[in-house]
């Protein structure tokens, strides 16, 4: 299976809890579109079709992917 860079899943993750948090503090429709856009590109990335289920695959493909990358340096 092809998985994204970990930092591209790094990136996607930290910007979707940013504006998550942003969104509930101080909600705006620029916000929200921006999240909307964000949750999108991530559950396309994981194969997935929902944010929390998108989120949860990307941090195991992350630990994964750094799992391997550990191991080849050893």
């Amino acid at each position: 299976m092809i998985t994204a860079h970990p930092s591209l899943l790094r990136d996607l993750i930290e910007r979707c809890e940013t504006l998550s948090r942003r969104l509930a503090t101080h909600p705006s429709a620029d916000t929200a579109r921006r999240l909307d856009d964000a949750a999108y590109t991530l559950c396309v990335i994981t194969g997935t079709r929902q944010l929390d289920t998108a989120l949860f695959v990307a941090r195991q493909q992350m630990a994964t992917a750094l799992q391997r990358q550990h191991s080849l340096h050893r």
